[in-house]
């Protein structure tokens, strides 16, 4: 396992900085400011006769609050996303039965995780043709019921 390194005071500030500005931008406050700013843009128009300056003031202040909100919206996604794989492997990885496989499978290649999705989906058919989903865990375990089960079949036959 890599250690990692802690972060620094600077790095510290950005990450409580980005958090504080995330939780404040998805906020009622900061809609409300937002739809003032454009009222109070559009009651100036006439004020400045609708110029190429006034325009411009409305254009440069959604630019930089658009560039800066991307940034903002990856960082949450990303934590998001990091703490709902590790959410997810904690239930694979405590569940009796539960392949192992697919823990950690966010750091596959796309074909590795192709050739997982492919099992899968062969799982999911062979329990279909028992007429549930939720029996199997494993290629080999959902052939061999699905052949049991046809074996039982014909002996009634």
């Amino acid at each position: 396992m890599t250690s990692r390194r802690k972060p620094s005071r600077f790095g510290r500030w950005l990450a409580d900085l980005s958090l504080t500005a995330t939780e404040r931008a998805g906020g009622s406050l900061a809609f409300a400011i937002a739809v003032a700013v454009i009222l109070v843009w559009a009651v100036t128009g006439p004020l400045f006769h609708f110029s190429d300056t006034w325009q411009l003031v409305i254009n440069t202040g959604t630019t930089i609050v658009t560039f800066l909100m991307v940034f903002l919206i990856q960082r949450a996604q990303n934590k998001e996303s990091k703490a709902v794989q590790l959410k997810l492997n904690e239930i694979v990885a405590g569940l009796q039965g539960a392949s192992n496989r697919v823990i950690d499978v966010e750091s596959l290649s796309e074909e590795e995780i192709e050739v997982l999705r492919k099992h899968y989906g062969e799982m999911s058919k062979e329990a279909e043709k028992d007429g549930t989903i939720r029996e199997s865990h494993s290629i080999e375990e959902a052939r061999a019921k699905s052949e049991a089960k046809r074996r039982s079949r014909r002996a009634k036959a």
